[in-house]
């Protein structure tokens, strides 16, 4: 008989980003421009487990998981809007721009994005940066991209990688989620930390300027940035970001509006646990399970990437 080992645990890459919101039916109206339609679970309640993530001994929340209707191996994760309901949903820190140490973004994958944004602003949406394209490092893939506003202000990147997307038989239109940028201190650590985790591929490496984004950071002077994307052969991918100087902490409150964690996915989360102990990683909190009805059920539990951002690691049966 032939043993074999799961590397990474049956972790499965990028499954989801938490995004904070104050109207749960705006926000799935807004979702649902973006492709968003399939509603995985609604579920309203206590949310155990987070005493140390969220600071509070209890939290209630409504949260709502959405898969898209289109995906595409370019966009596969899904967007978790959590709404808390036993306090009032923290605000996004402020000055928050786009890198600094906290989650930057929300970025889905669009076929011809360039229409789809114009498409978004005729329809009364809120556009960021008009679309702009890109040769990018290494492998000089071609990447068109664009950014609008969620109706709580969270940045939404809209991407396309049409060099990787040249050839495949996909429509028009957003395709899932298809990274997650978040700000860090030490782009070299985080990328052997995630690598442990199933993100072995690595798409683009750039360092310098980006000026579309200096608005976004007035009155501050704009930082140069080195960024990177991981990808996994399962799921999304992560665009971790470094700033030079480095930019004030903008992590904010678990939950709080606009994008504040994102999650790893597991096939089987107890395997996906002995991993990261294995790995030396520990547990914040404990696991918790929390039963969907119709024997659907939702299992998470968090720990700290090297830069005491809560990652969260989920399976979702639903």
């Amino acid at each position: 008989m032939v043993e074999t080992t799961r590397r990474h645990g049956t972790l499965t890459g990028l499954d989801h980003i938490g995004v904070g919101v104050s109207d749960m039916d705006a926000s799935m109206v807004f979702y649902a421009e973006l492709g968003f339609t399939d509603v995985a679970f609604d579920y309203t309640g206590p949310l155990p487990g987070l005493r140390t993530v969220t600071g509070h001994e209890d939290t209630d929340a409504r949260v709502v998981f959405l898969r898209t209707a289109n995906p595409t191996v370019l966009g596969r994760a899904s967007i978790k809007l959590v709404q808390t309901t036993s306090r009032t949903p923290p605000p996004m820190p402020e000055g928050m721009a786009w890198g600094e140490p906290g989650i930057c973004e929300v970025c889905v994958h669009v076929n011809r994005q360039g229409d789809f944004y114009r498409e978004l602003i005729a329809g009364g949406r809120t556009g960021l940066m008009e679309p702009n394209e890109a040769d990018l490092p290494p492998y000089e893939t071609h990447c068109g991209l664009s950014y609008v506003a969620d109706p709580d202000g969270a940045k939404i990147e809209l991407i396309e990688w049409s060099t990787l997307e040249s050839g495949w038989p996909v429509e028009p239109g957003p395709q899932g989620v298809n990274h997650v940028a978040f700000g860090v201190t030490d782009i070299e650590r985080t990328r052997d930390f995630y690598q442990e985790l199933g993100f072995t591929g690595q798409l683009f490496e750039s360092d310098g300027y980006f000026e579309p984004m200096h608005p976004w950071f007035h009155p501050r002077t704009p930082p140069s940035q080195r960024m990177m994307l991981l990808t996994s052969p399962f799921g999304g991918a992560l665009e971790p970001v470094q700033h030079d100087p480095p930019s004030p902490d903008m992590r904010g409150e678990w939950g709080h509006l606009g994008t504040f964690e994102f999650a790893v996915g597991a096939r089987c989360v107890d395997s996906a646990l002995d991993h990261l102990a294995a790995l030396g990683i520990a547990l914040v909190g404990e696991p918790a399970e929390i039963d969907l009805g119709g024997g659907a059920s939702w299992r998470y539990a968090y720990f700290q990437d090297p830069d005491d951002l809560y990652v969260c690691v989920t399976e979702v049966r639903a």
